[in-house]
């Protein structure tokens, strides 16, 4: 894989990708409208809204060796396609673990069902219509990616950077979590999700692989954030029945608990993950992606408005209603 584009790469993942391509001194286009972000120095850049006509006039006549796409819109999927599947040796779709039926099976494969696309509004559903088109187009040069939660420096999201980054924000005070038993996380960091997807293109490699990471108990995540934090204060665990009561969200988004699931949908953090290893899939240890997070989020301010999890206020507010019930 010598010459590759990238359809979305100026944002998280699509960014990383770029530069790690950059690194190793391999020719690499970025097409995107540029709003999220900036391609990385050395690679070409091509402004284009994709839905726009004419998106792909700058690269439709070029050999891709790799095409990445990070896209799951319709619309926007089935244009790269049209215009650039027919000259490309291999192509990439990331798609995500979303895609499947159920939560409920631990150590569910890639052959696990998947939903019925009916919603396209719906992420999941979108997602499933998108490797659907991309199958057909593509056919047997085709790999999809269905990481699951992606974590690392530079997330937006504020998933799994919540824990760590809370831990450091109340020092010595109590934080607020929910009950862990019974309860997993397994993410994937984006450096090595995209060292796996670029060495994958490099090798020709086709089919579907969950690219997720070890399954990890919900406690050990928190003890080892509140260790790398230098925590010294209490957990505070309030029962999923109170804190629904008091409209704490599961997963992400404002006003949650990020990266607690309910226990009947527990095995989305428990994805077999035994193809990606088997091709050469593998993992940093919590503890450097921890610290490495911690780094990227006291640089970007512990106690900035976030897109995910409690604001200290609001979670201070809730410990007090813990203290004067006498839950605690």
């Amino acid at each position: 894989m010598t010459r590759t584009l990238i359809l979305g790469g100026t944002a998280w993942l699509g960014r990383e990708l770029a530069e790690q391509l950059v690194a190793k001194g391999k020719d690499v286009t970025v097409l995107a409208r540029g709003v999220s972000g900036t391609a990385p120095q050395g690679a070409t850049f091509v402004a284009s809204d994709r839905r726009l006509p004419g998106a792909y006039d700058q690269v439709k006549n070029v050999d891709w060796d790799e095409v990445i796409e990070l896209s799951y819109a319709r619309d926007l999927v089935e244009g790269a396609l049209e215009a650039l599947s027919n000259r490309t040796k291999h192509w990439t779709l990331v798609s995500s673990v979303s895609v499947y039926e159920g939560n409920d099976e631990p150590g569910a494969s890639e052959d696990a069902k998947l939903v019925a696309p009916t919603d396209l509004d719906d992420y999941a559903h979108a997602k499933v219509v998108a490797e659907q088109i991309t199958q057909h187009a593509v056919g047997d040069r085709l790999l999809i990616a269905r990481p699951g939660l992606i974590a690392g420096p530079g997330d937006t999201s504020d998933r799994f950077s919540y824990w760590v980054s809370r831990f450091a924000l109340a020092a010595n005070g109590n934080v607020l979590v929910p009950q862990t038993e019974g309860r997993y996380v397994q993410f994937i960091d984006v450096r090595d999700l995209a060292a796996w997807v670029l060495d994958a293109g490099f090798r020709g490699l086709t089919g579907t692989y969950n690219v997720v990471g070890s399954e990890r108990n919900f406690s050990d995540v928190l003890l080892s954030a509140a260790k790398v934090a230098g925590y010294t204060g209490e957990f505070i665990a309030a029962d999923d029945v109170w804190l629904k009561e008091q409209d704490v969200n599961y997963w992400a988004g404002p006003h949650s608990l990020p990266l607690w699931l309910p226990l009947d949908d527990a095995a989305f953090a428990q994805r077999s993950g035994e193809r990606f290893k088997a091709a050469g899939g593998s993992e940093r240890s919590l503890e450097q992606t921890l610290e490495d997070v911690l780094t990227d989020e006291r640089a970007r301010g512990l106690d900035r408005v976030r897109r995910s999890g409690l604001s200290r206020t609001e979670e201070l507010v809730l410990l007090q209603k813990i203290s004067e019930s006498g839950k605690n």
